[in-house]
């Protein structure tokens, strides 16, 4: 089934391989429903009805056309401000995908291997540790040493051992805290320099490629491509992924002129029915900030990640511009973890991967590349149907996600002729 998966990504690169930007086309002109695709529209309405939601972006794309784009619901409850479609959303974990395609473009001109070990770049990281007796009460800890070094693919497929600040492993969220890791999520402050420096002498929550354990994975990498390049990563983005592909809204921090495009940050009340977050807190995209985040740090729109994924579904190309080859992009999408899981999925290069297991159970192909976002935010892409999907909101926490799994589902539906 991997070398059927294979196939179908070369035969469909080759087929719809192409470098214009996205465009609007009727449903209908690529085998879809314009009918069946309004049933997103009530659904969405309905969760914002309902108080569940307060509104979204959603974007479908198929065969590199733009079939389906529009802002539902609210974009500020407190001065019932439409959503519009060039909301610019806080993306998180989507990030991820886009400091995973920064390391790939590295890979490729030959500045490293994926098994060698992260220490030879940051020697910081050698001879890692790993938690082995840890005192609740006053957080010491004692340690073993690491089977082997971490080595750059562990960090791609969150198979080092490193956990989350914040989000991670109880241990690891006390560790982290008292020796102030910043999560990447809504933390400004320090540098990628200082704060992953300091990451590498925590220990491992267990030995590298033991387990699948979501971590400040990225983060690392992030300061990675800094050394490999000698860019900042903020920069590196930039130069090297946003300018060329034509994501004009997508940055680490905002510039002002855009401060009022960021969509308002929403929470639950005691009923979980939304309500606006009050304060400051998810204002970090409208700072000054100096911690640029691979793991979690972007804010972006619909449309720009749209191109980003097009460009991955084309074989590493878009607007002209050649980012990846198609063999490093098949490498990413395909299993890297082997007998590990997450959930019914493996992981690639930076991506969840559909199974032939969570194909069964929701509509998306096997071999689809997807991942979200901790404010609210799904994406996926299914090389076979040629299917992008995109819905951005921002509630956090969230009692109603299952939104992202309907939407899959209503996309999939209207779908009038299989590619």
């Amino acid at each position: 089934m991997k070398y059927l998966c294979s196939i179908i990504f070369i035969l469909f690169t080759h087929h719809f391989s192409f470098s214009q930007t996205l465009v609007a086309a009727t449903p209908e002109s690529q085998g879809m429903s314009t009918q069946r695709l309004q049933r997103i529209d009530k659904v969405v309405n309905e969760y914002v009805e309902k108080s569940y939601t307060a509104g979204a972006v959603v974007l479908v794309v198929r065969n590199g056309k733009i079939v389906y784009n529009k802002g539902l619901g609210y974009d500020d409850l407190s001065t019932r401000k439409l959503m519009q479609k060039d909301a610019i959303f806080r993306i998180a974990s989507q990030s991820k995908a886009i400091a995973s395609v920064a390391v790939m473009m590295l890979y490729e001109e030959g500045k490293f291997l994926l098994d060698d070990p992260i220490s030879k770049y940051i020697p910081s990281f050698k001879n890692p540790t790993v938690l082995d007796k840890y005192n609740e009460k006053d957080t010491t800890y004692t340690t073993v040493p690491a089977r082997r070094e971490i080595t750059i693919r562990d960090l791609l497929t969150h198979t080092s051992g490193i956990s989350y600040a914040g989000i991670g492993t109880k241990e690891a969220v006390a560790i982290y805290a008292k020796n102030k890791i910043p999560s990447g999520i809504g933390t400004p402050d320090y540098t990628l320099e200082d704060a992953i420096n300091r990451l590498a002498k925590m220990p491992l929550v267990h030995h590298p490629g033991e387990k699948w354990t979501y971590g400040l994975n990225t983060d690392v990498l992030g300061y990675f491509v800094e050394i490999m390049s000698g860019m900042s990563f903020d920069s590196f983005l930039h130069e090297r992924v946003f300018k060329p592909i034509g994501m004009n809204d997508t940055y680490f921090y905002l510039p002002e002129s855009k401060f009022s495009r960021l969509a308002a940050l929403n929470t639950e009340d005691k009923d979980k029915m939304v309500m606006k977050v009050t304060g400051n807190q998810g204002n970090y995209p409208t700072q000054k900030g100096t911690y640029f985040s691979g793991g979690a740090g972007l804010v972006s729109t619909a449309t720009d990640y749209a191109m980003f994924l097009q460009m991955l579904l084309n074989g590493g190309k878009y607007n002209g511009q050649r980012l990846l080859s198609p063999i490093t992009v098949n490498m990413m999408i395909h299993n890297q973890i082997g007998n590990l899981s997450v959930g019914n999925n493996k992981f690639g290069l930076g991506f969840g991967l559909t199974t032939t297991a969570e194909a069964a159970r929701i509509p998306p192909s096997e071999g689809t590349f997807d991942w979200g976002g901790y404010y609210g935010t799904t994406y996926w892409a299914d090389p076979k149907e040629g299917i992008i999907g995109l819905i951005m909101t921002q509630k956090v926490p969230n009692s109603y996600g299952d939104l992202g799994e309907k939407f899959k589902v209503l996309v999939y539906q209207a779908i009038t002729k299989l590619n």
